[in-house]
């Protein structure tokens, strides 16, 4: 039997503002691997901790599962778009 495309579980959210460290992370109590295109949407209001501090809250969150197309999508262009992350430059940057 196939499991449903769009299902509801609980997260942790940690979202981190320090001078140290910069992010946001999300962990599902599922015990479903997220793989290329599913989409996850994690309810409530947006957590914004003050500089120098980090908050951790628990949620609820909807996970959209992707299709065979939208993952094979994700996929082939994903290999294309690393290539705007590369900056090559041959020139001097010395100021003379």
């Amino acid at each position: 039997m196939r499991a449903a495309r769009i299902f509801e579980t609980d997260c942790t959210v940690e979202v981190s503002h320090t001078f140290e460290a910069l992010y946001a992370h999300v962990e599902l109590d599922a015990d479903y691997q997220l793989r290329p295109a599913d989409r996850v949407l994690v309810h409530g209001r947006p957590l914004n901790p003050p500089y120098g501090t980090s908050v951790t809250e628990r949620r609820r969150a909807t996970v959209t599962r992707a299709t065979w197309l939208q993952r094979a999508w994700t996929r082939w262009s994903g290999s294309f778009e690393c290539l705007e992350l590369l900056d090559v430059s041959f020139s001097d940057r010395r100021q003379l």
